[in-house]
């Protein structure tokens, strides 16, 4: 026998096998239709889950499971199980390939869960007073607005403090009360503590006058932003605190922290004198008449309050204690500059003014 025919016989042989085989294989592919789609798609879908985390494994995951779950039903089911370890139909290596893809989706969601969490760490770090801040506040100037608010007045209060206080003391007990409200209000937490006003009177309920330097404890003192107002008496009983924070030294903050001569932002206004019928030391000025009846009086001919200025004014004072008696005791508001106090408008805000005053804590 030739070689020609040799080899002629042997691709005889041959050609049913391998037609055999090419059926085979087209068969599967065309009878299963639904996993070659649903298998790849889910694959791609455990990938992309993992993609929508930021993780690329999520990404290796699809590609895996995209090509090699492809083949069966089995690989398809493995494909969307999020990680699940089989899954009945699943047969062969193609089963366990699309188990992989699951597993490296369900590694990508974790991932995003972490950052989920992340972010709801970020939601929860505000809201809150600092503690530290909250600690040292312990000094402001009493703004209008709050008094407003307080006394449920424009005018605002006057000379009466009383506040609802009634008896002996009532006026500087009822100034207190104001400064706690206003602190609370301001920072809530902070009118736990013990809040005084800056205030002199001439009987404490037993005959003695009371100074106003003796009843706010011995200091230090900080702004409602923490800013140094005076570490101790010695250094608080100046024409200005003695090392006070530069920002604020010539020019009080409110309860809000803000320099009280401009405590809206839009100008600076006429609004310096505080009542506190108080010597340039902080002791008791004059008689009665320095306190409004002991802060019980909002009468215009009941007194001429003492007043000192919260941001200095050359020509009428620079003392924050002590510079001028105001023309009256009834409320009144005047933030306009007109000169000194005017005699025919006998209010405690005559002079450029609200009737407001300090409040220091006890303790910071």
């Amino acid at each position: 026998m030739t070689s020609s025919k040799k080899l002629t016989r042997s691709l005889g042989a041959l050609l049913p096998i391998f037609l055999l085989a090419c059926t085979s294989d087209d068969t599967s592919k065309d009878s299963d239709p639904v996993g070659v789609d649903t298998g790849g798609t889910t694959g791609s879908n455990g990938g992309l889950t993992g993609a929508a985390s930021g993780v690329s494994t999520g990404s290796t995951g699809s590609s895996t499971s995209g090509t090699t779950g492809a083949a069966t039903t089995g690989g398809t089911a493995n494909g969307s199980s999020s990680g699940a370890t089989s899954a009945g139909t699943s047969t062969g290596s193609t089963g366990t390939s699309g188990t992989s893809g699951g597993t490296s989706g369900a590694t990508g969601s974790s991932t995003g869960s972490t950052g989920s969490t992340g972010t709801t760490g970020t939601n929860s770090s505000g809201g809150e007073p600092d503690a530290g801040m909250q600690e040292r506040f312990s000094f402001f100037v009493t703004s209008l607005e709050a008094l407003r608010k307080l006394s449920k007045s424009q005018e605002g209060f006057g000379g009466d403090l009383r506040y609802g206080e009634t008896g002996a003391n009532a006026g500087l007990r009822g100034a207190d009360k104001i400064c706690t409200e206003i602190a609370e209000s301001s920072m809530p937490g902070s009118g736990a503590k013990q809040w005084r006003a800056f205030l002199s009177a001439t009987d404490d309920g037993t005959g003695k006058p009371v100074h106003a330097i003796e009843r706010i404890g011995q200091g230090p003192w900080y702004d409602r932003l923490g800013r140094l107002v005076a570490m101790n008496l010695t250094d608080l009983n100046n024409d200005r605190p003695k090392g006070a924070d530069p920002a604020i030294i010539n020019d009080f903050p409110n309860e809000t922290g803000t320099p009280n001569h401009d405590p809206d932002g839009t100008g600076q206004v006429d609004n310096h004198d505080m009542l506190t019928g108080s010597t340039n030391k902080g002791m008791l000025y004059g008689d009665a008449k320095a306190t409004c009846k002991d802060w019980t009086s909002a009468v215009g001919a009941d007194g001429k309050p003492r007043v000192g200025h919260s941001w200095p004014r050359q020509g009428s004072g620079v003392n924050w204690m002590s510079c001028l008696n105001e023309a009256g005791c009834a409320p009144g508001v005047s933030l306009i500059e007109m000169g000194p106090p005017d005699p025919s408008m006998p209010t405690v805000g005559s002079g450029g003014g609200y009737g407001g005053f300090y409040c220091f804590a006890l303790s910071p």
